[in-house]
């Protein structure tokens, strides 16, 4: 997809309240605009390619979105769509990943980034079931196969004390025998590091791509380097390091020169 073998950089463009979320503006324009101020300038720095995510929209429905929401992300994303030409994907918050799927398909995206794909989890939200015969289903039944599945396992922002009794392994190779086409290791939170060890212990046990989902900077990127297909960040591209600013083109910069310099190596 990438077009490359070593580890790709995937910026996230973290989109502006929408339409339905309590800290929406009003202004749907603005929302587009500054969404593609970002993918724009992640481009130019030298991204392999974008995730776009519903970010701001807390606090999160559980397990789907409004029609608003829906409708605002495929119009973000299809401004997106024209006038950037690397690999896109979508999620959206929390869990609503048929609505992605479809905002995927229409837009004609890449990817989506999907949490809940198998077992159970806590999340912030309450409790995700798996998603993985529904999702899998409907994108056979709308022809979109095209569209990659990305899938969280034991992700950021929840206990997994419910399934305490299945490894990161075991849920890895879960993902992969229900079809999904990747899976995604992350740390606690959003900006917090797995540890290189557990990128390692996935990559060795799965035959499908195996991404970092968090906590990427230059000084750890080289750890991921040696054993991940790709690397999601958006903590470290942000103006002061915060999550919740604009992309700050030479702060991505510099992690896309300390990814290529390990790929020269």
């Amino acid at each position: 997809m990438f077009g490359k073998k070593s580890c790709s950089l995937i910026g996230a463009v973290h989109v502006a309240a929408l339409p339905g979320a309590a800290g929406y503006s009003g202004a749907i324009d603005q929302v587009i605009a500054t969404a593609l101020s970002d993918a724009i300038a992640y481009e130019k720095a030298g991204v392999d390619g974008l995730v776009i995510e519903n970010m701001h929209d807390v606090p999160y429905l559980k397990g789907y979105v409004d029609a608003e929401t829906v409708a605002a992300m495929a119009v973000v994303v299809s401004a997106i769509k024209r006038e950037c030409r690397i690999p896109i994907g979508v999620q959206i918050l929390a869990g609503a990943n048929i609505e992605a799927l479809a905002v995927a398909h229409a837009c004609d995206l890449d990817f989506i980034r999907v949490e809940g794909f198998v077992f159970a989890h806590i999340g912030d939200e309450g409790i995700h079931e798996s998603c993985a015969p529904q999702l899998i289903r409907k994108r056979a039944a709308i022809k979109a196969e095209k569209v990659l599945i990305f899938a969280d396992i034991k992700k950021k922002h929840s206990s997994h004390a419910i399934t305490e009794d299945i490894s990161l392994i075991e849920t890895a190779t879960t993902a992969e025998f229900f079809r999904a086409d990747g899976v995604i290791v992350t740390g606690m939170r959003t900006g917090d590091a797995p540890p290189p060890s557990a990128v390692s212990d996935v990559k060795g046990n799965v035959t499908i791509p195996v991404l970092v989902g968090s906590g990427a900077t230059p000084d750890n990127i080289a750890d991921y380097a040696k054993y991940a297909d790709g690397v999601i960040f958006g903590t470290y591209g942000k103006y002061d390091g915060n999550w919740m600013n604009k992309v700050d083109p030479e702060r991505v910069k510099r992690l896309v020169a300390a990814a290529q310099k390990q790929q020269s190596n």
